[in-house]
């Protein structure tokens, strides 16, 4: 199974790097009165990950409440 999972990595993988290389073109960002240009890989890499650091806090969030719900009350 361990082998499964490490061809669907490389499978993930290989289909990012396709992805990066083919799409390695410089995008315009315009947020406010502020203009950013960079690489559409680096965007969709920084977007992901910012994405993944924002998910992570929500659930440790709904997590640390439902711990806080669920505790017997200490009277």
């Amino acid at each position: 199974m361990r082998i499964v999972y490490l061809l669907i990595l490389l499978l993930a993988l290989a289909a990012v790097a396709v992805f990066a290389m083919q799409n390695n073109e410089d995008v315009s960002l315009r947020y406010l009165d502020r203009n950013v240009t960079c690489a559409l890989p680096l965007l969709v890499a920084s977007v992901y990950l910012l994405g993944m650091v924002s998910g992570w806090t929500v659930i440790g969030l709904l997590r640390h409440s439902l711990r806080r719900v669920t505790a017997p009350d200490e009277d």
